[in-house]
């Protein structure tokens, strides 16, 4: 939303989804229908195929959603799908399933298909108490990954009342993980049950994110 709001032809990617819902006789991403619903994008089912080249059904894992279903997980066809939208378009925004270090298969985690895509990353938080540990740890990881960190955004699942402990957590994680904090985005009452406009949310959005220069 905030891309597009600059005039950017950004479209989001999610590469492996679980707890896919059937639209109709095909499995579709939730998450994927959520953002472009969002961002004013109207797609077809082909472009939502490279968009969400993994559909799972189970809302578990993905590991154990790909070891259930008997599909396994390739990098290369997340790469190949993700070079095709790029080819389409000016940027795609990748989504993660879980955390860094959440399995993809028995072996590899999200942070190895980060790696293999080789993107810069935006770390999301949750404000309030816990968020240091939390946040420094991935920054860690990412660190060691020696993936670029264009930042940290801060997203409100529940409302916030901004005080103390969430005004020194911005500050400290941009001391101490020497990332900066791009903004928050804000809790609305009503924004997954799409009781929030597209445009009111796309103005919310561009108001409260600093967008990295480059």
């Amino acid at each position: 939303c905030a891309l597009r709001g600059h005039g950017i032809d950004a479209v989001p990617m999610k590469p492996v989804q679980t707890g896919a819902v059937l639209d109709g006789d095909r499995l579709v991403s939730p998450d994927l229908r959520f953002c472009t619903a969002l961002a004013g994008l109207n797609t077809e089912p082909r472009a939502e195929a490279l968009m969400a080249p993994y559909l799972f059904e189970p809302a578990c894992s993905p590991h154990l959603a790909s070891a259930k279903c008997g599909r396994e997980i390739s990098f290369e066809q997340i790469a190949e799908a993700l070079a095709k939208l790029l080819e389409r378009r000016q940027s795609v925004v990748v989504e993660g399933a879980g955390g860094l270090l959440a399995p993809l298969s028995q072996e590899r985690t999200l942070l190895d298909l980060m790696v293999h895509l080789d993107l810069p990353v935006i770390l999301v938080a949750r404000p309030g108490l816990g968020t240091i540990n939390h946040t420094l740890l991935s920054l860690r990881e990412l660190e060691r990954a020696r993936l670029p960190v264009l930042g940290v955004i801060f997203c409100e699942t529940r409302p916030v009342q901004w005080g103390e402990i969430e005004r020194d957590n911005w500050m400290t994680i941009e001391r101490m993980g020497k990332t900066p904090v791009l903004g928050r985005i804000p809790f609305l009452e009503g924004l997954s049950e799409g009781r929030i406009a597209p445009e009111t949310f796309r103005h919310l959005v561009t108001e409260h994110l600093q967008l990295p220069q480059d």
